[in-house]
C-alpha cells in the first residue's frame, strides 16, 4: 500500500470527503433548467466551486439574476460561467440573436476602442445578472477560410489585428465586472476539424505558431485576462503526442512558464469527442488536471448529477492511487479560489462605482453599421436572362429574400434566429421569403420573386458546394440579385455584395438599413 494510500486510509471518511470537496471545487458543470436543480444546490454547500450556464438556463434578464442568486445563497462566492461570445455564439440572446455584432464584425472595424465599449456594455449586463465569469474572448486567429467552427467567431485572420481586439474585448469585459477566459489555447483557427466531433491537428512549426496563432494569447495574458481556456488540439510543434488540454508541456512549459500566465486554466468542454473518444469522459478530466488545468468545463451535452459525479469519484480515485498528485489538486482548487475572489471583488468594485449607465447609442450597433461592407463585382450585370442590369441600392419596394442555412454549428448551441428577412419585412412591407436547406433547394429559385428585387443570404458560401451551386442558379436567371453574407466573406458574387461579418440580429438590422438606404 502506498504512503497516500495509507494515509488516506488512515483518516477515513474525514480525508475522503476532503479530496471530494478538492476534486467537486474544480469543476464547472452545467445543469439543465432555468432554476439551479437540487443537486446543484447541494453540492455548492459540499465544494462545488463554479456552474456553467448555456442557453437552456437563460429566459430573459430577470430570470437569470433570480437563478444567479439562488446560487449565490448557497456559497456566496460561486463562479457563474457562460458561454457568450456574443455575436453568433450567444447564451442570452439565443431566442432572438444577439444585439452586439461578433468578433468578425469588430474585426473588420478594427477599432479597439469600440471593441473595448462593447465588450465592458456586455460586461455590465452580464454583471448586473450575476454572471462572473465568461469563455470569452475567442482569441483564435481564423488564418484557415475552411474553419467549420471558428469562422466569425474570431476577429480576423490577422495576428496583429486579432492580438489588438483581443486585448481590448479583455480589458473591456472586465472593466464591466466579469473575468474574462481567452480560448482555445493556443489556437484553433487553423484547422478543418471540430474537436466537437474528432481531434484538430496544428501542423505549424515553432516559428508559425509563435508569429501566429500566440500572439493573442500573449496578448490577452498581457491585458490581464483571469482565465485561458484550452483547446483540444494536437499540435506537434509543441507537443507531439498529447492534445494541448492534457498537455503538461503545453499549459506548464508554454503557458504558464512561457507566456508568464498565473491565472485559472480552464478546459473546453471534456465531453467532446476530441478528448472523451481517445482518453474516456473522466479520463480526459483527471489528465488535464494532472497537466495542469485548474478547472474542468462539463456539461454542454453531459449536464446532470451523474456526469459531475462521475468525474468527482475519478479525481478522488485518481489522488487515491497516485495518477494524480494531491500537490496538484489542491493547486488547481487554490487557483479556482483565486479566481473566485477576483469576482467578488469585482462584483463590490461595481456596486460602488455609478458610471454604468447604458450609452444613448448603443456601442454595438455603432459596430453593426461600421462593419458593413458593400461591394460591385467588375462581372456584375453580365449574363442572365431577366431581370437584366445591375441592381441598385437602395432598394424601393418589396424584395423577395431567400436564405440558404448550412448545417448547424454544434458550438452555437440551440438554434439561434438569422437572417435578413424579419429586419427587410418592417423596412419594406410586402417582402417574402423562403429559406433552404441543401436538401431542400428547389430548380427555379427565383420564381416566386415575380419581378420583384430578389436578395440571396448565405452564410461562408466559400465552404459550401451546393450553396455555391444555388447562388450560382439564381444568378444566371437574375443578375440584378444582391447577395448578403453573414459569414466569412471569401467568395464575393452577384450584382451587389453587401458582407455583415456575422449573422447577429444587430448585424441584420445593419444590413437591411443599408438595402434600402436609411442609415
Amino acid at each position: 500500500m502506498s504512503e497516500r494510500s495509507q494515509r488516506i486510509g488512515a483518516h477515513g471518511a474525514v480525508a475522503s470527503g476532503n479530496l471530494a470537496a478538492l476534486a467537486a471545487a474544480v469543476l464547472q458543470p452545467g445543469f439543465v433548467g432555468t432554476a439551479p436543480p437540487a443537486w446543484v444546490c447541494r453540492w455548492l454547500g459540499e465544494g462545488l466551486g463554479s456552474v456553467v450556464l448555456f442557453a437552456r438556463n437563460v429566459v430573459d434578464p430577470v430570470q437569470l439574476s433570480a437563478l444567479t442568486a439562488t446560487l449565490r445563497a448557497e456559497r456566496p462566492d460561486v463562479i457563474v460561467a457562460i458561454d457568450e461570445e456574443a455575436g453568433d455564439v450567444t447564451r442570452i440572446e439565443s431566442a432572438r440573436g444577439s444585439s452586439r455584432p461578433g468578433n468578425f464584425a469588430l474585426g473588420a472595424v478594427d477599432d479597439p476602442e469600440l471593441t473595448e465599449a462593447v465588450a465592458r456594455d456586455l460586461g455590465v449586463e452580464l454583471a448586473t445578472a450575476g454572471v462572473t465569469l465568461n469563455y470569452a474572448p475567442d482569441a483564435d486567429v481564423n488564418s484557415n477560410p475552411a474553419n467549420p467552427v471558428i469562422g466569425v467567431r474570431s476577429f480576423g485572420a490577422d495576428p496583429a489585428l486579432v492580438a489588438r481586439h483581443t486585448a481590448a474585448w479583455v480589458r473591456g469585459l472586465q472593466a464591466g465586472g466579469v473575468a474574462a477566459c481567452a480560448k482555445h489555447f493556443p489556437g484553433h483557427g487553423d484547422t478543418r476539424v471540430d474537436s466537437h466531433h474528432d481531434l484538430p491537428l496544428i501542423s505549424a512549426d515553432r516559428a508559425r505558431l509563435d508569429a501566429c496563432e500566440l500572439a493573442p494569447f500573449r496578448a490577452a495574458v498581457a491585458a490581464g485576462a483571469q482565465a485561458v481556456m484550452t483547446g483540444h488540439l494536437l499540435v506537434p510543434a509543441l507537443d507531439p503526442e498529447l492534445p494541448a488540454t492534457l498537455s503538461h508541456r503545453i499549459l506548464g512549459g508554454l503557458l504558464r512558464d512561457e507566456l508568464g500566465f498565473s491565472g485559472a486554466v480552464v478546459t473546453d468542454a471534456v465531453e467532446m469527442r476530441a478528448v472523451a473518444d481517445r482518453y474516456g469522459f473522466a479520463g480526459a478530466a483527471v489528465r488535464a488536471l494532472a497537466a495542469g488545468a485548474d478547472a474542468i468545463c462539463v456539461g454542454g451535452e453531459r449536464a446532470d448529477e451523474g456526469a459531475a459525479r462521475e468525474l468527482r469519484d475519478a479525481i478522488v480515485a485518481a489522488v487515491v492511487s497516485g495518477e494524480l498528485p494531491e500537490e496538484r489538486l489542491a493547486e488547481a482548487a487554490k487557483r479556482v479560489g483565486q479566481l473566485a475572489a477576483w469576482t467578488v471583488a469585482a462584483r463590490a468594485e461595481r456596486a460602488a462605482r455609478r458610471d454604468m449607465a447604458p450609452e444613448a447609442v448603443p456601442a454595438a450597433l455603432v459596430a453593426a453599421r461600421r462593419a458593413i461592407r458593400v461591394t460591385v463585382p467588375v462581372s456584375a450585370g453580365s449574363g442572365g436572362s431577366s431581370g437584366a442590369g445591375t441592381a441598385a441600392l437602395p432598394l424601393t419596394r418589396p424584395a423577395h429574400v431567400v436564405e440558404f442555412a448550412p448545417p448547424h454549428n454544434i458550438a452555437i448551441g440551440a438554434e439561434t434566429p438569422w437572417g435578413i428577412a424579419d429586419p427587410l419585412r418592417e423596412l419594406l412591407p410586402g417582402t417574402t421569403a423562403a429559406r433552404y436547406a441543401e436538401a431542400e433547394v428547389p430548380a427555379d429559385l427565383t420564381a416566386a420573386a415575380h419581378g420583384r428585387p430578389v436578395v440571396l443570404v448565405v452564410r461562408d458560401l466559400h465552404r459550401h458546394d451546393w450553396m455555391r451551386a444555388a447562388v450560382a442558379r439564381a444568378l444566371a436567371t437574375r443578375p440584378d440579385a444582391v447577395v448578403v453574407e453573414l459569414g466569412v466573406p471569401e467568395l464575393v458574387t452577384g450584382a451587389v455584395h453587401l458582407a455583415t461579418h456575422g449573422a447577429t440580429r444587430v448585424g441584420a438590422r445593419a444590413a437591411a438599413e443599408v438595402l434600402v438606404g436609411v442609415r
